[in-house]
């Protein structure tokens, strides 16, 4: 059975005109998935019986089953766990603020990238997600939204998975939901994170993708930062800084560097001053996250007056920095904790 989320307008006008049905049909089906937020077929009323019928014996409308949720103590953020037709299990968060409703995606079950700070990739690779579980994450959540009248309008590939090693899946999920038939998400609200991968971000510019960049920098050096992430091997640090450049002159987005800070890994001041020589005059602003707790890892998080000092350097050199406040922390929720888990 296909999964009606993947196949293109054009595909399904032609289904549908195979099965003599007028053209406008296509429209009204889009309209149910997308805007009514319809999850079954018997609710495109306005559809024949017969046709709803035929569509159900046909294409899938939902692929992942929703597991279970975890709300923060603040209310600020829900984990939903989702378990794929294979049984594999993968997570998503929606983060809410005043003025938005983000959703961060995982696009892989497991992680091949292996960073050391980060529980996705603990055990490794499983599988890629195909781009309508990719979607579907979104759109199901959206629907939950929908019934207290909200709407997701911002998407963060920063979920389980490194998004470049699923470029196929990725960019077709990317251009679905940016669809006017579709969620209708701008490029501008839809944030890529990869730890850095030379040949897909230049390809990523080359195919004109528009939506901002995030690399998982981390360290200043490439000697430390082969030990924090073991794919910076295979991505030299300049080859690196300079495709993210590559990036930011193609699509015309400036370009984020997040760094994760871990005490008496990356954190001093000696890090803090070779970080600004390394982006200095870079389109770019660092995001300085504090290290979130993994089980099983021996990490520490640094104190505040470290993590001052460390962005007054980075400001004193003129180098625009962020301090993320960490969401979720309390469900394990945050950036870098979200794990392969097992329903019992």
């Amino acid at each position: 059975m296909a999964e009606l989320l993947t196949i293109s307008e054009t595909d399904l006008k032609k289904y549908l005109s195979d099965i003599r049905q007028p053209s406008f049909r296509t429209a009204q089906i889009l309209q149910w998935i997308y805007q009514k937020k319809a999850s079954t077929w018997e609710e495109m009323t306005d559809l024949p019986k017969d046709l709803r019928e035929q569509l159900a014996s046909h294409f899938s409308l939902d692929s992942l089953k929703l597991v279970r949720t975890l709300d923060s103590d603040d209310g600020d953020t829900t984990k939903y766990l989702w378990k794929l037709p294979d049984d594999k299990l993968v997570e998503s968060v929606l983060i809410r603020a005043p003025d938005r409703r983000t959703v961060c995606v995982s696009s892989q079950v497991g992680c091949p990238a292996r960073c050391a700070f980060c529980a996705s990739g603990k055990k490794g690779w499983i599988r890629n997600l195909t781009s309508s579980e990719i979607v579907e994450q979104v759109l199901q959540i959206d629907r939950l939204l929908h019934k207290i009248d909200e709407r997701v309008c911002h998407i963060v590939f920063m979920g389980m998975g490194e998004p470049f090693e699923n470029y196929e899946a990725v960019t077709e999920a990317i251009k679905i939901l940016s669809d006017p038939k579709g969620l209708h998400i701008s490029h501008r609200k839809i944030t890529v994170s990869t730890v850095g991968i030379v040949n897909q971000i230049r390809r990523f510019a080359d195919e004109g993708y528009k939506v901002p960049l995030v690399l998982s920098l981390h360290a200043p050096t490439q000697e430390l930062r082969q030990k924090i992430i073991p794919y910076a091997r295979k991505n030299p640090l300049p080859d690196l800084l300079m495709a993210m450049l590559y990036y930011h002159d193609k699509s015309g987005r400036d370009i984020t560097y997040e760094y994760t800070l871990m005490a008496g890994l990356n954190d001093s001041i000696q890090h803090a001053k070779q970080l600004a020589a390394l982006v200095k005059g870079h389109p770019c602003t660092v995001n300085l996250i504090p290290y979130n707790p993994v089980e099983g890892l021996i990490l520490k998080r640094p104190i505040k007056e470290d993590i001052e000092a460390f962005r007054q350097v980075l400001e004193e050199a003129r180098i625009p920095t962020t301090w993320r406040y960490t969401k979720g922390k309390d469900i394990a929720a945050a950036c870098g904790q979200l794990a392969l888990q097992t329903v019992s």
